[in-house]
């Protein structure tokens, strides 16, 4: 999939996995069908609508997408590669279920580059950045006291792509954009849904990138992975989903013939 810089787009404007986690739903008609099977499926597992381990059947997904098994293939093949679905011989596909050891190291990771991506932020964020970052932590806080969970998902996995951006190193941009999404099943299968966690960590992380600030910086970044990770309870949960009623309903998904 092709990657454009939207940096000059307002905030709401832009997409979440693509450049930042959820895809623009008003887009979404312009894709070949195999890249909207994915956008829609890779949206509903960032939006904790899939959970870890729901099996997605060939067949089911071909009759609510309307088309056929390659299409659906080529999708998932794509989802595996991102290490969001797992393809399991004879068994077929499933989306990805994350071991806590597997949640650990990722978050190790996560923790890792964006310790690199804060520091570069400190050292070139300009006015126009800062600003930018100060219009997206308001967004999230709006989000939080209008209750709206899953824009607050998207919001706060923005914000991370958003310091990566700052950066102008795609390639670590593009490890980031994987780690949140696998992240984002770490959420689902493990968090506790208390949003208020880490309510002000982000403005405190924009203040301390503004200050030019780099160690303070870094700290805080650190500190709220921690909290993040620190928040999982590490208990697996059964849960059965009916793909139909995901893709189906109406506030989510888009047809392809639209």
């Amino acid at each position: 999939m092709e990657k454009r810089e939207e940096r000059d787009l307002p905030p709401l404007k832009q997409s979440a996995r693509s450049p930042d986690m959820v895809i623009k739903k008003e887009t979404m008609g312009k894709q070949e069908p195999s890249e909207r099977v994915y956008l829609d499926i890779s949206n509903a597992i960032f939006e904790q609508r899939l959970k870890p381990g729901t099996k997605l059947g060939e067949q089911m997904l071909c009759e609510i997408f309307g088309v056929n098994r390659p299409v659906i293939r080529r999708a998932l093949m794509r989802l595996s590669y991102e290490t969001l679905v797992d393809i399991r011989p004879n068994r077929g596909a499933f989306v990805a279920s994350p071991s806590p050891e597997d949640a650990r190291q990722i978050f190790e990771a996560r923790r890792a580059v964006e310790e690199w991506i804060t520091r570069q932020c400190v050292a070139c964020a300009g006015p126009s950045d800062i600003e930018h970052l100060h219009a997206h932590v308001a967004m999230e806080a709006e989000a939080r006291r209008s209750g709206d969970r899953l824009h607050v998902i998207r919001l706060s996995g923005a914000f991370h792509l958003e310091l990566a951006n700052i950066t102008k190193n795609s390639r670590m941009r593009r490890f980031l954009e994987e780690l949140v999404a696998q992240t984002s099943l770490i959420i689902s299968l493990y968090g506790k849904n208390d949003e208020s966690l880490c309510d002000d960590d982000h403005a405190r992380i924009v203040e301390a990138i503004a200050q030019k600030d780099s160690e303070s910086a870094v700290k805080r970044i650190c500190a709220h992975l921690d909290s993040c990770l620190s928040s999982l309870s590490f208990a697996e949960e059964n849960d059965s989903t009916d793909l139909r009623s995901i893709f189906m309903d109406q506030r989510h998904y888009n047809t392809l013939s639209s």
